[in-house]
């Protein structure tokens, strides 16, 4: 996602989009002494310019810079523009992309992951995901916003836009030309509850709700925000996009860093610290429910044209490229996957499509906005096909608990969608791709390379913090029993 979304010939990137103005600090008003009076000949001056009224042709352009979903030009006039504000239709895509990136969490995740855990956790998971919607949010409004989109450094940003301090309903440009810069702050907020949403899949069955808590709060810190700015900020040290000095210019349309591979990484570092369920490779641990399973696939890949398309901040032809990837690229995967499973299992099972329709909308999250509809096949039937692999395989080999497969599908996965965007990405499809085409595949490497390092080292940190302080596990007799009535007093099933 780029935490801008990428639009048109101009710098527009979403999703997290490229943030085009986010980035820039308020600007301080100074308070000057009285000016002198203005002479007879300057003040008809001031007061025509003042009420100077935009020509035709002016009022003109500006209409075609909203249906291009472009930058206003300038009026030589001097006067201001009529629609200054956000574009109703732009703002309508947004608000609706908006709830299709909360609906992807609530109630989409939580049916997906409630579906494949043993009925007695099911409501522990979906606490989790309620939990975790309800913590992030008021820290996003308190300082998370401004440290992923403030100025700041090329690391983090600052606390110029703490408790939405000049974030304005009325006001755009934070994001994008044509949308509101509250709605830019409540878009950027989903991609921060999913994100730590996503971990608890490979700790599921097995951890203390207070603990999921703490990890969160702290992860948001030392993980999220400074992915969100470096990838999307215009001083990110990763944003190619908008930052002319980026360190790396790696490029990132939805949140294949970001989201899936900080979470996906994490997840598998916090499962391996905190160790394998009781009764792990001796007991049956089968999903207890595929409806509910395939009822969240569903919400998420309805809710994944918000995360993807979304990104473009406006609705224009980039959120259309990014909503044909996402469709290509999510049932090619599905299918890749079951057909591997028919091969090599005899049957094609429900929980193989699912499992495969995530994973390729986790791999062409990254490039929906910069590759075309043919190379998104191919991306699907890779997403298919390595993902299968590590969760068929690579989790036997390794011994690790990853019990919902989050590292497998979101980790890998998140991995190989930024590789081979550096692969695919098409100046045609996006002309923000041309200028940094030549060497784009190594900068995806490095934007890899330092994912994976400070994920695994700042989740290790945390994790060993948590686990001497609170403590990562319920009792041996509560995990049994299940953490269900235990941990909230209550059943997702009477009988």
């Amino acid at each position: 996602m780029l935490a801008a979304a990428i639009g048109f010939a101009v710098i527009p990137f979403a999703g997290s989009a490229y943030a085009q103005d986010a980035a820039a600090a308020p600007t301080e008003v100074a308070v000057e002494a009285p000016a002198a009076e203005p002479s007879a000949t300057e003040a008809p001056a001031a007061e025509e310019a003042a009420t100077a009224i935009p020509t035709v042709e002016e009022r003109l352009a500006d209409i075609e810079a909203y249906m291009n979903n472009v930058a206003r030009p300038e009026k030589a006039s001097g006067a201001d523009s009529l629609v200054a504000g956000p574009g109703p239709g732009a703002n309508a895509w947004q608000m609706v992309s908006t709830a299709l990136v909360l609906f992807m969490t609530l109630p989409g995740l939580a049916l997906f992951y409630g579906g494949l855990v043993r009925r007695k956790n099911v409501l522990s998971v979906l606490a989790q995901c309620l939990g975790i919607a309800c913590v992030v949010t008021p820290l996003w409004w308190l300082c998370g916003y401004s440290l992923s989109f403030g100025a700041g450094n090329a690391y983090i940003g600052d606390f110029a836009y703490a408790f939405f301090k000049g974030v304005e309903p009325g006001n755009v440009g934070a994001g994008y030309y044509w949308i509101s810069d509250s709605m830019w702050a409540m878009f950027q907020l989903t991609f921060a509850i999913i994100t730590p949403a996503l971990i608890i899949g490979a700790i599921a069955e097995r951890m203390k709700f207070i603990s999921i808590m703490a990890f969160v709060v702290i992860w948001m810190f030392a993980v999220y925000f400074p992915f969100a700015h470096m990838v999307w900020s215009t001083t990110g040290l990763m944003c190619g996009p908008l930052n002319p000095d980026a360190g790396i210019k790696a490029i990132d349309f939805a949140g294949g860093t970001v989201v899936h591979m900080t979470s996906g990484w994490s997840a598998l570092v916090l499962c391996m610290i905190l160790g394998k369920r009781i009764g792990f490779g001796k007991e049956q641990m089968a999903p207890h429910s595929m409806v509910l399973c395939m009822i969240g696939t569903g919400m998420l890949w309805v809710g994944w044209y918000g995360f993807n398309a979304g990104s473009a901040l406006g609705a224009d032809a980039i959120a259309s490229n990014a909503f044909t990837t996402t469709t290509l690229a999510a049932a090619t995967a599905g299918l890749a996957w079951a057909a591997i499973e028919w091969i090599f299992k005899g049957k094609p099972s429900v929980l193989g499509f699912c499992s495969g329709i995530v994973a390729g909308l986790v791999v062409i999250t990254p490039g929906a906005g910069f590759v075309s509809a043919t190379s998104s096949v191919i991306i699907g039937v890779l997403a298919g096909v390595i993902p299968f692999l590590a969760v068929a395989y690579l989790k036997k080999l390794l011994g690790y608990d990853d019990a919902l497969d989050t590292f497998g599908v979101h980790g890998v996965g998140g991995t190989l969608g930024a590789i081979l965007t550096g692969i695919f990405a098409d100046e045609k499809v996006n002309s923000v791709v041309g200028p940094l085409k030549d060497g784009l595949l190594m900068e995806q490497f490095k934007a890899v390379g330092l994912t994976v390092v400070w994920s695994v080292v700042a989740t290790a940190i945390i994790a060993y913090i948590i686990k001497f302080t609170l403590g990562l596990r319920p009792d041996p007799e509560v995990e049994t029993s299940g953490l269900d009535l235990a941990e909230h007093g209550e059943q997702g099933y009477e009988h």
